[in-house]
């Protein structure tokens, strides 16, 4: 029994979906100390993007004719379906870039799917919390809106694909303060701030209260 937290930035210790997912893991741990979590960082260590392409061709390979780079990609296709599949909790930290899912979100995606058994769904049932975050705004009215193409296909995957059951913590205006031509929404910005970290917070305790009422003695 374990909560899979998978982050996807490659913004460091300055990373916003970062800091939510903190508060989540943090507010989980204090209703349920002691509960281990998995941990993978796709933006310190990705994952190749050529090992997605090897494991799904090699598939189709019997066992005695898989080359040695074959073999270990669909060992590592297998090891990240695996994780999913064994997590009962999942906190996944995953931004908005360039108006879609990152690189390394989308690579970690396409491997667990080639590497889960057929017709399995990796998430099915399991309370799992998104945190995204956009430098901008997104909203109904705002120029930018309809841009967004990273919170329906994570729906999409996580829902609709794996069957998770799903919580989504969210913050815009994150560049408030780094850029200055968005100075005149710092009063707006704190606002979202705010409210994500306190929507954090709450998926937080709602998750450990899940875990607590399923796996409690």
């Amino acid at each position: 029994m374990s909560v899979l937290r998978v982050d996807a930035t490659i913004q460091g210790d300055r990373s916003a979906s970062s800091a939510l997912a903190d508060l989540v893991i943090d507010e989980f741990g204090t209703v349920r100390p002691g509960v281990p979590v998995v941990r993978r960082h796709l933006g310190q260590n990705p994952l190749p993007a050529h090992v997605w392409e090897t494991a799904v061709s090699s598939r189709h390979i019997p066992e005695e004719g898989r080359t040695a780079a074959q073999r270990e990609a669909l060992a590592t296709a297998e090891r990240v379906a695996t994780e999913l599949r064994q997590a009962t909790s999942a906190v996944l930290a995953m931004p908005l870039y360039n108006f879609g899912i990152s690189q390394h979100a989308k690579t970690w995606i396409d491997l667990a799917i080639a590497g889960a058994p057929q017709g399995v769904r990796l998430l099915e049932g399991t309370p799992t919390v998104l945190v995204t975050t956009r430098g901008g705004a997104y909203g109904p009215g705002t120029p930018r809106e309809g841009w967004d193409h990273n919170i329906d296909y994570l729906r999409r995957i996580l829902v609709d694909i794996w069957g998770a059951d799903l919580t989504v913590v969210e913050r815009e205006f994150t560049l408030v303060g780094v850029n200055p031509a968005l100075d005149e929404f710092t009063e707006m910005a704190a606002i979202m701030h705010k409210t994500a970290e306190e929507a954090a917070g709450e998926a937080g305790r709602a998750l450990a209260a899940r875990y607590t009422a399923r796996y409690a003695a």
